[in-house]
């Protein structure tokens, strides 16, 4: 071998070393950035150039496991899904309080049975007439405030949803923009390495809304679908359209066509089948709330709200009433109708004849909502009556309650109806959270591994030693020969 051979193979020896440490240091300084993958430079033994023996770099590679990739974003996807449900099932669960939770909704059930059997002891104190309007208005609010809070969290849903269809769109554009310069930076055999660590990033915003599948292309290019069957990116981003209002009321439905639906290229979709284009992520269980899970609730809530009002409205309750009359509790000032019990718990209200607040007199509570007069103020038969009906068993006319109840024991059975749901939620969100840190950790056994690259930088730096006493023994042989 020529000393002009030896100093070319030492220097491409020299190069490639170079080039390695780089790769080290850049998958150690990145072992725990997000959408990182490990780097690693390609050798190969040969001619340099074609000319002269050497090492020549092939190129850097990315290192990363799709199937791994796709099975955490999978799991990353089920994980918010199971938090949006559990947040705002756990939410309404504490709107509703528990039992012993002073101002629930069966403290002031609780409460106002405790003010009817007291008024009853003294039913001539006006003071004691006076808390049952009081703790019987209390029990009306509640039920007004859970409607409130449960057409509140659609409202909430449905600006959520605009707010993730935008970031939705704005990443799908990204992703094709990087695939454009990608495909560019593989036409002249530049690293992409790092442009693929963002279009990663990017993915993974995406999965938490929409799970993905990853399919590649050429030049380094990939294509997203959903599992559903929605193309998302290919040759160009899918855009999704979604219109938000800027208030709801418990009338406004998708369906009736008070709400958005979700379109894709201008095609609607469905946001409610189990396995369609959208189904799993956070964008899934923001439809459902608004759709499914909060109605759901308001259809309970308002069978609450109907059982509270019969109970009193029945003329063996109150005489004085006559068939039609609303009863102590009112359907915003009137007697219930069942062809409108949607949004019922929004609009009970104690009877205005009973309370001061509304020009009424307590004084009817004791005597009867439709009495001409005042009565015999020593007189409990109807305070008597009036706490019977709360205390009767009575089976609830609508909602998943088949069971007779009392109305503490159905404010009870409603918390335990939320309950379950709040439970199942939270167990999904621990099962899908220990799911996504188990292939987090795979993954990350397959990333960066710090002692292996430090392993690696070992060996880089003998190749370097090497390389460099070779080129220091030409320099010495040429002094030699030049002191000849």
């Amino acid at each position: 071998m020529s000393i002009s051979t030896a100093l070319n193979a030492a220097l491409s020896g020299l190069t490639a070393a170079s080039r390695r440490a780089e790769v080290v240091s850049s998958n150690v300084a990145n072992a725990a950035t997000p959408g990182y993958g490990r780097r690693q430079v390609e050798l190969a033994s040969g001619l340099v150039g074609g000319l002269v023996p050497g090492v020549s770099i092939i190129g850097v590679t990315r290192k990363e496991d799709l199937l791994l990739l796709s099975q955490r974003r999978g799991a990353e996807a089920g994980l918010a899904n199971a938090q949006v449900r559990a947040d705002f099932l756990n939410g309404t669960e504490d709107s509703i309080g528990l039992p012993d939770e002073p101002g629930s909704l069966s403290d002031r059930l609780s409460s106002f049975e405790t003010s009817l059997i007291e008024a009853a002891s003294r039913p001539d104190s006006e003071a004691r007439l006076l808390a049952v309007a009081e703790t019987a208005s209390r029990v009306a609010e509640k039920l007004n405030a859970l409607h409130d809070k449960v057409q509140d969290e659609r409202l909430n849903a449905d600006r959520a949803i605009a707010e993730s269809v935008d970031d939705l769109n704005s990443a799908l554009r990204q992703v094709v923009n990087l695939n454009a310069k990608i495909i560019q930076f593989s036409s002249s055999t530049r690293d992409t390495s790092s442009l693929i660590d963002a279009r990663q990033q990017v993915i993974d915003s995406i999965a938490g809304l929409i799970p993905v599948q990853q399919v590649p292309r050429d030049n380094g290019a990939i294509a997203l679908f959903s599992p559903g069957g929605a193309m998302l990116v290919d040759s160009k981003a899918a855009d999704f359209g979604f219109t938000g209002v800027p208030m709801l009321t418990v009338y406004m439905t998708q369906a009736g066509g008070g709400l958005s639906g979700l379109t894709i290229n201008g095609q609607d979709i469905s946001t409610g089948a189990e396995n369609g284009p959208i189904s799993g992520g956070r964008l899934d269980a923001l439809f459902r709330i608004r759709d499914e899970i909060a109605p759901g609730l308001q259809t309970q809530l308002d069978a609450v709200a109907r059982n509270l009002i019969e109970r009193f409205e029945d003329v063996t309750v109150d005489p004085t009433l006559t068939a039609g009359d609303p009863g102590l509790f009112t359907d915003n000032g009137l007697a219930l109708d069942l062809t409108e019990e949607l949004g019922l718990a929004g609009r009970i209200s104690l009877n205005a004849l009973a309370d001061p607040d509304q020009g009424g007199a307590v004084w009817r509570i004791r005597d009867g909502l439709g009495a001409a007069a005042i009565g015999d103020p020593g007189n409990a038969s109807l305070l008597n009556a009036l706490s019977a009906a709360l205390a009767d068993d009575v089976t609830p006319g609508s909602g998943v309650f088949s069971v007779a109840r009392d109305a503490i024991g159905l404010a009870g059975d409603f918390l335990s109806y939320v309950s379950i749901g709040a439970f199942a939620a939270e167990s999904q969100v621990s099962y899908s959270r220990a799911e996504t840190d188990a292939l987090i950790t795979a993954e990350l056994q397959d990333a960066v591994d710090t002692d292996q690259e430090m392993q690696e930088l070992l060996l880089v730096e003998q190749a370097y030693t090497a390389n460099a006493r070779v080129m220091a023994s030409i320099d010495e042989m040429m002094q030699q020969i030049l002191g000849l």
